[in-house]
C-alpha cells in the first residue's frame, strides 16, 4: 500500500528537500489548517451546534452575517495571533486590518482570508468554504499599515481554500503547482490525495447566474449566447451550466474536471468593477487556477497583474480552462 503523505510531511519537503518555502511560512500553512479543521467541525454540527442562521449584523461589505461567518472569522484571528509568524491579518468580515497584539511576537507575514465563502448556502447544507492568501510584510521596522496589503496577486507567497463539502479538501499552492489534501476524520489530519493538479484548456461546462443575464456587458452575453446553441452553433458542441453560488465549490469543480466560472461585471451597480474581492477571493484563486494551468482574467487583464487600491476592492472574474478563458477576453478586447 502506498505510504500517506499528511499536510506536516508535505510542507517539511518543501521547505527541506525543495527549498521552496521558510519555516515559519511552513507554521503559518499548518495553523490556518487546523482552523480550517475546527471550521470543518463547527460546519458539520450544523443546526446540533446552534451555528445556522443570521446574526442580525452586517460586515463592511453590508452584507447580512451569518452566526457562521463571525465563528469562522474569530476561529482564524485566534488560531493565527499568537505563533509568531504573523504580523496581521484582513478578512472580509472586518473594516480594517487586524494587527497582532503585542503581547505576541511580531512574524513576517500578512494573511488574508475569506471565512466562510458561499454563506448563502450554509442553511441549505451545500458546500461552503474558506479562501486564504499570504503575503510578505514589506521589509523594515515600522509597524504594518493597511497599504502593506495592497500588493498585486503575483507577491503571493501561498494560498489555498478549503472546502467544507461531503469530504473536507484543503487545497493549497505554494508557486510550486497544486496540491489537494482531504481531512481524515479518525486521523485528525489532511493527507495529500492529490498533487501536481491540471485544468483541461478546453471545456464544456461553465458557470454563471444566468439569472442576470440583462445586465450583462456585450461580450460577455456573446461568448454565453454561443455556449447556448451548442453543437450547432458556432462552437460546434453542446455545453453544460453549473452554479452553485459558492466560489470555493465551483472553483472546486474546475480545479477537479475543468470548466470556466464567471462573475462579471454587470449593469446594476456600473460604478463597481465586479461584485467579488480582489484580495480574498479572485487573487488566491486566480493564483491557483494559473498554478494547475488555467487562467484568470477580469475580462481585460490578468487578474494576478491589478494593482490593489484598497482593502476591499471588487473585480470582475473570469477563470478556468485556458482557452475559454482565453476567448472571454479576446471578445472584451474587441470592443
Amino acid at each position: 500500500m502506498t505510504k500517506r503523505i499528511s499536510l506536516t510531511r508535505y510542507l517539511v519537503e518543501q521547505q527541506r528537500v525543495d527549498g521552496l518555502i521558510p519555516s515559519q511560512l511552513r507554521l503559518l500553512l499548518e495553523v490556518v489548517a487546523r482552523a480550517c479543521k475546527s471550521i470543518s467541525h463547527a460546519v458539520n454540527k450544523g443546526a446540533l451546534g446552534g451555528v445556522l442562521g443570521t446574526a442580525d449584523s452586517e460586515n463592511v461589505q453590508g452584507e447580512i452575517q451569518k452566526k457562521l461567518d463571525i465563528i469562522a472569522n474569530e476561529v482564524l484571528i485566534e488560531a493565527n495571533e499568537w505563533g509568531g509568524h504573523l504580523a496581521a491579518m484582513a478578512s472580509e468580515e472586518m473594516d480594517g486590518i487586524y494587527l497582532v497584539p503585542n503581547r505576541y511576537p511580531q512574524g513576517e507575514y500578512l494573511l488574508l482570508f475569506d471565512p466562510l465563502d458561499g454563506s448563502s448556502n450554509i442553511d441549505v447544507n451545500v458546500s461552503i468554504g474558506t479562501i486564504f492568501s499570504v503575503l510578505k510584510k514589506p521589509e523594515g521596522d515600522r509597524g504594518v499599515e493597511e497599504s502593506d496589503f495592497l500588493q498585486p496577486g503575483t507577491q503571493q507567497v501561498a494560498a489555498g481554500y478549503c472546502i467544507y463539502g461531503p469530504q473536507t479538501t484543503l487545497v493549497l499552492t505554494v508557486g510550486d503547482g497544486v496540491a489537494m489534501f482531504t481531512l481524515d476524520r479518525e486521523q485528525g489530519s489532511f493527507v495529500l490525495t492529490d498533487e501536481n493538479v491540471r485544468i483541461p484548456e478546453d471545456t464544456k461546462e461553465f458557470a454563471i447566474n444566468m439569472s442576470n443575464m440583462r445586465h450583462w456587458d456585450a461580450p460577455v452575453k456573446r461568448y454565453i449566447d454561443e455556449c447556448l446553441q451548442g453543437k450547432d452553433g458556432p462552437r460546434g458542441k453542446d455545453f453544460n451550466m453549473r452554479w452553485i453560488a459558492s466560489m470555493v465549490a465551483d472553483v472546486h469543480r474546475i480545479l477537479t474536471r475543468g470548466g470556466i466560472f464567471m462573475y462579471p461585471w454587470d449593469k446594476r451597480e456600473p460604478s463597481k468593477p465586479g461584485k467579488l474581492r480582489l484580495m480574498y477571493e479572485a487573487n488566491p484563486m486566480g493564483w491557483l487556477v494559473e498554478q494547475a494551468g488555467g487562467a484568470a482574467t477580469n475580462g481585460r487583464q490578468r487578474i494576478l497583474d491589478i494593482q490593489p487600491t484598497q482593502l476591499h476592492e471588487r473585480v470582475s472574474v473570469i477563470l478556468g480552462s485556458k482557452n475559454e478563458v482565453e476567448r472571454v477576453t479576446a471578445y472584451h478586447s474587441a470592443l
